[in-house]
């Protein structure tokens, strides 16, 4: 008969424990059955500690349809649940063999549970998960290539499930069915060579064992364990370095990105890739790590580009938007977009929070706000300036340049650079000028999405 390790507690009082740990002593839980011996040993020993902990408890059992002897053993679970005075709820899915389907049960099955759960107002699902399917686990997604997350493997709690089990072995649960005198079911899935997690059970683990002359099971679930906290910590630091880093109009800062260690530049970098739609592997972690490094720009997923220019690390798409179409304002009064800006001419300062130009007599109307063209030169305070020069020292990616609205007045000349550069005024202009005492507000994307500009 199999024995319970001598070094931890009993089952029912490490459920016990793990369920106070977990915050769900005088809650409500939802036990998740099949009948196999887990599972059975999950539904036996929370009967046994419920009324101590005032634990509301109701169960399910999940029918997926893929074996006939399937309604045998959801009969078992319900008879076992009503003798342990327990209300037991069946549900039937319809799922169809074929690839993938270990992966489709399980997520079809905790789909149910969830919907079931809210249902039922329940606090938590509890699964009946072990430190062997940790261990296993573990090596699954280790050998697969797994980092430091992947090797969290199973976690204890999520924020409305629970492993309660996640202490205790396969040979302490079926010890302690053996005491209880209770039967369970064997899955023949559990037994199917095809299925990777049975070879790893069968093959694997037993042989790792007789290497190491010792049960690994433990210590492989306590690196999990120890694992998922070095994880937590990592991901926060690398949260904060995001914040750091993140500049406006998107992308990250290359220096600081370049100062941070390896593990945390590859988690900033991930997130980058993440929110562009990029996929997300070591390979590609690399690659983008070497371009950040060097500069320049390498291919990712989906017609994705990661760029290195201008200081800031950022990704984008293989083809350029079209520019927005050019905005013509022909008088006082006149107003419009050009892309996401909106443009007014109107009387006076520009309220606070929009950008103003002051239009001073011999403007030639009728104004243009359009995107830059090749040789554009706008006056500064110091002398005449490209404009394609400062957009790059204000650090506009180069994919978003044909956005920047760029003034220009009758003779086509650049006139200002919102946001950028102060207005500039070309001596001795044109025919079709006209004295005015109006300013041309330019209210940008941000704004213009709070902002109603006045008729």
């Amino acid at each position: 008969m199999p024995r319970a390790s001598p070094e931890r507690p009993s089952l029912p009082a490490a459920l016990a424990r793990s369920y106070a740990g977990h915050g769900a002593a005088s809650r409500s839980v939802l036990l998740a059955v099949s009948g196999g011996a887990d599972s059975t040993a999950l539904l036996v020993g929370t009967a046994r500690v419920r009324e101590a902990l005032a634990l509301r408890v109701e169960v399910a059992t999940v029918d997926h349809g893929l074996r006939a002897e399937a309604a045998e053993e959801v009969t078992s679970v319900v008879g076992l649940a009503a003798r342990l005075g327990l209300t037991c709820h069946v549900r039937r899915l319809a799922l169809s063999p074929g690839a993938g389907m270990e992966a489709r049960a399980r997520a079809a099955r905790y789909a149910t549970l969830e919907v079931l759960r809210q249902e039922r107002g329940l606090d938590f699902v509890a699964t009946g998960h072990t430190l062997d399917d940790q261990a296993e686990t573990l090596l699954m997604r280790l050998s697969r290539g797994a980092a430091l997350r992947g090797a969290r493997a199973i976690h204890a709690r999520a924020p409305t499930l629970l492993r309660p089990l996640l202490a205790c072995s396969r040979e302490d649960v079926l010890a302690f069915l053996a005491t209880e005198e209770v039967g369970f079911v064997r899955d023949p899935m559990n037994a199917d060579p095809s299925l990777f997690r049975t070879r790893m059970r069968l093959d694997v683990l037993p042989a790792l064992n007789r290497a190491a002359g010792f049960s690994t099971v433990e210590h492989l679930a306590t690196f999990a364990r120890l694992a998922s906290e070095d994880e937590a910590l990592l991901a926060g630091l690398a949260d904060a370095a995001w914040e750091r880093l993140a500049l406006p109009g998107g992308g990250l800062d290359a220096v600081g990105l370049r100062a941070l260690e390896p593990p945390l530049s590859r988690r900033v970098l991930a997130r980058l890739l993440g929110v562009a739609g990029a996929r997300v592997d070591h390979a590609t972690l690399e690659r983008t790590r070497d371009v950040v490094a060097r500069g320049g720009a390498v291919a990712l997923s989906d017609g994705l580009l990661l760029k290195v220019t201008g200081g800031r690390v950022r990704c984008v798409g293989c083809e350029r938007e079209a520019p927005p179409s050019p905005l013509v304002l022909p008088g006082p009064g006149a107003q419009g977009n050009f892309g996401a800006w909106r443009f007014q001419v109107a009387e006076g300062s520009a309220p606070p929070g929009v950008l103003g130009l002051m239009l001073e007599e011999g403007t030639a109307w009728p104004l243009t706000v359009r995107s830059r063209k090749q040789g554009d030169r706008v006056r500064t305070r110091a002398g005449h300036r490209k404009v394609q020069d400062a957009l790059v020292d204000a650090r506009i990616p180069a994919e978003a340049r044909a956005a920047q609205p760029v003034v220009v007045d009758a003779r086509d000349a650049p006139l200002w650079l919102p946001g950028l550069l102060p207005r500039s005024v070309e001596p001795g202009a044109p025919s079709r000028e006209m004295a005015c005492r109006h300013s041309l507000w330019a209210f940008p994307p941000a704004s213009s999405e709070r902002r109603t500009p006045p008729l």
